[in-house]
């Protein structure tokens, strides 16, 4: 499972593993690191194993696997380079890694996890930073909860999944309560609760909690939940129209309706979710799609006969590999965090197949197919996810180049040399300097880079509590310092460190080309004098000053060279820098409230200024719980006993304001 830039298995197979190095027959870029890899060929096992691709500075180059160390790495050592993606490789290697391992399988494994960690950049890389969402059936409490979940499956129960979003499983969600009734209150809740709350009257749940239902029948609920979500939905759907036909027969008519109910919740499921499988209970469906050197894979989920949803990704990928070589390398990651179903379908036959299906068989315990259909419904199901790939892979094209748009927009607006390849842009936040946090977010051509972002918890102690021009001297410090550590600029070489790999679309150059300061002539003098102090001299700094009572589309741009001044109101440029700002703004306002949560779950209400002991026990005694007081009105407030007006406003403006 690898996107082989090396001969094909049946060349490298059938090649001699004994040849003599002639230094004259390789071109002259090549021959240092073709005499590199020669002396290490000389001592490799004809064993399976892994092998890492290491350039002069010690970044891994490539990670790939083998049948036979051996013979894999001997068309290196050859000098053969097919494209010129594999002669930038040979050419820059400095050293090799190796271990063997007892399997090809074990090799797939660990090359699987080596790419993930060390993400090479001539490796597919799986560009992806969000978990997927499961259904989790606890299995931890007398009355089960149903729950959705998201991370390492550590808690005891039943998970089911993956869903491509949170809505999908929001909506699967709302309609399996109204079809089991099972609850979703947390632990804590349940065992709290002294009457049936609303989702009982609304025909949600069966109120365990209370013992309106027996522990028995709650538990026959739970078992058909989870036989319907374990792929016996048609099962489960014929058992309760028997019971509603049964019910209406001895004319228990409520009894039949309520059957009524919870079978129109369960169609609700399959009716909402578009193509369903006729024949199929259980089915991942990938497919790639390439176009202008871009590649995007749609993956389909099926479970229990019905769509949970789709997922586009968008890897990272030379552009002079294949369709089929790009969703080979990006199968095994995929799947490297996540279980597989008993049946794979893929648009394109891949070289890996029958290894990745042994390694995913092997781990889940029973036979998993991997196969690429030509015919019938599993067919029409890939064709279906083809489709969404070339539509989702057009909108990225097209949104890519509006961007591009923007950002040439901005350079002209801006005064800058160059189109900016990295914008960067800074904001700060704190409510009357508490809990003070900077933001820093990322934008490209290809949008806001969001595993780019960063957060700063403002630590100097020299800093007045509200000095923004202090927090953002700290966060601009913090962060070119370490760049300038980790990533040495040379002015010479910029353009050549910006710009992308070739054929490596999404690439972003460490260095900002802009820089913007969400603040007026003060923060902009700050963010000059940092620059100073740390040589800073090749980086465009603009500030973008609130406009006439923080109204958008009046913002002041200060930058460089040129006087302050506005843009035109409907200048597509004054909207995307808003929208930078904003973005800014929100990330930096959510770190800020992250770290203020946790310091109340620390510290208490003694974090609010003038709240003491006294006050503290006041507020509880009267409100019950922090999230009450959290939530809390003015006017509730001020009619607690013992809290003055002075002091319900600051508790107000501690949960309520929006932070600098």
């Amino acid at each position: 499972m690898t996107d082989s830039p090396e001969l094909p298995e049946a060349e490298e197979a059938s090649s001699s593993v004994d040849f003599a190095f002639d230094e004259k027959a390789v071109p002259s870029a090549l021959r240092a690191g073709v005499a590199v890899i020669h002396e290490f060929w000389k001592t490799l096992p004809n064993a399976p194993g892994v092998y890492r691709m290491i350039d002069a500075e010690g970044t891994v180059l490539y990670v790939g696997k083998a049948h036979s160390l051996k013979k894999r790495v001997a068309s290196y050592a050859r000098g053969i380079a097919p494209t010129a993606r594999i002669a930038r490789m040979i050419a820059e290697t400095a050293s090799m890694e190796f271990v063997t391992t007892q399997t090809e399988t074990e090799a797939l494994l660990l090359e699987i996890n080596l790419i993930k960690s060390l993400k090479p950049r001539f490796n597919v890389l799986l560009r992806d930073d969000k978990s997927f969402p499961y259904i989790l059936l606890t299995g931890d409490h007398a009355a089960p909860q149903l729950t959705k979940h998201r991370g390492a499956r550590t808690r005891k129960g039943d998970y089911f999944g993956p869903f491509a979003s949170v809505l999908a499983v929001n909506r699967t969600m709302n309609a399996l309560e109204r079809a089991f009734l099972i609850r979703s209150c947390t632990d804590s809740v349940f065992s709290t609760r002294t009457r049936p709350c609303l989702l009982h009257q609304i025909k949600r749940c069966s109120a365990p909690c209370t013992g309106e239902v027996s522990a028995e029948d709650y538990g026959a609920l739970v078992g058909e939940a989870r036989a319907f979500l374990s792929g016996k939905s048609k099962a489960i759907k014929e058992q309760m129209a028997h019971e509603m036909e049964a019910a209406a027969e001895v004319l228990e008519f409520e009894r039949a309706a309520r059957y009524r109910d919870r079978l129109a919740a369960l169609s609700a499921i399959q009716a909402t979710q578009g193509i369903n499988p006729r024949s199929i209970e259980e089915a991942d469906v990938f497919a790639v799609h390439e176009q202008a050197g871009q590649f995007c894979i749609e993956v389909f989920f099926f479970r229990t006969g019905q769509n949970w949803g789709n997922r586009a990704y968008f890897p990272k990928a030379d552009r002079t590999l294949s369709e089929a070589e790009v969703l080979d390398a990006f199968l095994g990651q995929f799947y490297d965090d996540k279980p597989a179903p008993r049946l794979v379908l893929l648009s394109h036959d891949v070289e890996g197949a029958d290894l990745l299906q042994q390694a995913l068989s092997l781990r889940a315990g029973h036979r998993i197919e991997i196969a690429t259909p030509k015919r019938g419904e599993k067919r029409d199901m890939v064709e279906h996810a083809l489709t969404n790939a070339r539509e989702a892979l057009g909108r990225r094209l097209a949104e890519s180049s509006s961007q591009l748009k923007l950002l040439e927009g901005v350079a002209e607006a801006f005064n800058l040399e160059e189109t900016p390849r990295r914008i960067e842009v800074y904001d700060n936040s704190h409510i009357m300097g508490t809990n003070a946090v900077g933001g820093m977010v990322v934008a490209g051509p290809e949008g806001f880079a969001k595993n780019h972002y960063r957060k700063f918890n403002i630590k100097s102690s020299e800093i007045t509590p509200g000095d923004d021009y202090g927090m953002m001297r700290e966060v601009l410090q913090r962060r070119f310092s370490r760049l300038l550590k980790e990533n040495p600029r040379d002015p010479a070489q910029n353009v050549a460190e910006a710009e992308p790999e070739e054929g490596m679309p999404g690439s972003l150059p460490s260095w900002p080309d802009l820089v913007l300061i969400d603040g007026g002539a003060g923060q902009m003098q700050v963010a000059r004098e940092v620059f100073a102090d740390l040589g800073v001299e090749d980086v465009a700094l603009v500030g973008v000053a609130k406009g006439l009572d923080r109204e958008a589309g009046r913002e002041t741009f200060i930058a460089e060279g040129k006087p302050p001044f506005k843009l035109a109101p409907r200048d597509p440029v004054l909207y995307f820098v808003q929208r930078l700002r904003d973005e800014a703004h929100r990330f930096a306002i959510g770190a800020h409230r992250q770290k203020r949560s946790k310091s109340l779950k620390e510290g208490g209400l003694q974090e609010i200024g003038g709240i003491g002991p006294q006050r503290k026990r006041a507020l509880l005694r009267h409100f019950g719980t922090l999230k009450a007081i959290e939530r809390a009105s003015m006017a509730d407030l001020e009619g607690c006993p013992g809290i003055d007006q002075a002091t319900a406003r600051k508790v107000y403006a501690f949960f309520h304001e929006k932070g600098g």
